[in-house]
């Protein structure tokens, strides 16, 4: 049975890359016609060529087919699908004609309450108050407002962090391959097939969104990666390690959601508007640090993969435990060797061309108009991270 498992998620992964591969040059010949283009426009943009976005219609086609092929369509697994398609349709239209951040907004509460409609909801989780006499928060009437909570704020959260090649699909298929491993261990197919489709999609659009990326996926990719992360994790984790440990689920998704917590923290303290965008998330800073793109993702990508091999752990005992610990001290050892010798050749060598990158993004002739087509380009397009929602 546990060989039958490992086979339908391989197949379901490689499934979902090939779609998602082949898909993205069609989905950029698409963005391209119908002038969906991320034109720089600010110092928050860190490319500086008109790049086509709508990449997240890929992902959406590679996760769909394969989800539909693969995992059993449960009641919650229609609702989170029917919620996709929402979200996806909301990213498509916010892509190609800039939408008001109150619209998105709505649209992502409604997408939130089909998939609480169709009984994704969470209800319990292990009490994290450790001096309190009960073990377990059980919410009642307040599961819809907090379940609705939960998947808005990491669909946004993925959105935020959106703001380097790769960044996004990389952190969201670690975190999809992090929920796969602890599904897999319980021997629950349906999750475990679900991630897998879903980080099979994220990969396969990688080689084209890695630096220098060719297409981005936009909010369309964006929203869509924080949705399904969301109501997975709820009917993946919340209904089961959620009670054995409070802190799982907000490890799967820890990067997203700290720097997400951190930028409202931050814009309520300096007195501005929390909803209002700014140049202080995660990977600016790293940026600002001297670090180029590569470097930048790649140390994002080794705290999500941090904190998933934590998540493991703690859902995990035995001797699979044991061997996980193992790994991830002698993963964590390449890691810090790979972080030390980047740190070193981006302080001597990309920090110069980082500033440089970071003036030609804030001036007005940085886009070269024969980057795209001349009619591909709409005066009002937006770029990635044009608002926080």
């Amino acid at each position: 049975m546990q060989y039958e498992l490992y086979i339908q998620v391989g197949i379901a992964v490689v499934t979902a890359f090939i779609i998602t591969f082949a898909a993205t040059p069609i989905v950029k010949s698409f963005a391209n016609r119908v002038g969906a283009i991320d034109v720089p426009k600010d110092g928050r943009r860190m490319h500086t060529q008109p790049i086509p976005r709508l990449g997240g219609l890929a992902i959406f086609l590679g996760f769909l087919l394969t989800v539909v092929v693969f995992a059993d369509i449960s009641r919650e697994v229609q609702g989170i699908l029917l919620g996709s398609v929402v979200i996806v349709i909301v990213g498509v239209i916010d892509d190609i004609v800039p939408l008001p951040a109150l619209v998105k907004f709505v649209f992502q509460i409604i997408a939130a309450l089909i998939a609480v409609f169709h009984g994704v909801v969470i209800t319990i989780v292990s009490n994290p108050a450790i001096w309190s006499t009960s073990d377990y928060l059980v919410f009642g009437y307040f599961s819809i407002p907090i379940t609705v909570l939960w998947i808005v704020a990491i669909t946004n959260s993925v959105n935020l962090i959106d703001g380097l090649d790769g960044l996004a699909a990389g952190v969201s298929a670690i975190s999809s391959f992090t929920m796969m491993i602890i599904a897999i261990v319980v021997a629950d197919i349906n999750v475990a097939v679900i991630m897998a489709a879903l980080a099979g999609s994220c990969i396969g659009f990688l080689p084209y969104n890695r630096n220098p990326a060719k297409i981005f996926m936009g909010d369309t990719g964006a929203l869509l990666l924080g949705y399904v992360l969301a109501t997975v994790s709820i009917i993946g984790l919340f209904k089961l390690y959620a009670v054995i440990s409070f802190v799982i689920p907000f490890l799967v998704v820890g990067l997203p959601l700290f720097d997400t917590a951190f930028a409202f923290l931050r814009r309520i303290l300096s007195g501005r508007n929390p909803m209002s965008p700014d140049r202080g998330h995660f990977h600016h800073r790293l940026i600002d640090m001297g670090l180029n793109q590569k470097q930048a993702v790649a140390i994002a990508y080794a705290i999500s993969g941090i904190l998933g091999l934590c998540a493991v752990v703690i859902a995990t005992n035995g001797e699979i435990r044991a061997i996980i610990l193992l790994a991830a001290f002698i993963i964590a050892g390449v890691i810090a060797v790979f972080v030390v010798r980047s740190l070193g050749r981006g302080t001597e060598n990309q920090a110069p061309e980082s500033r440089q990158d970071k003036q030609a993004a804030d001036k007005p002739d940085a886009v070269k108009p024969d980057a795209v087509e001349p009619d591909a380009v709409k005066p009002d397009a937006g770029g990635e991270e044009q608002d926080e929602f």
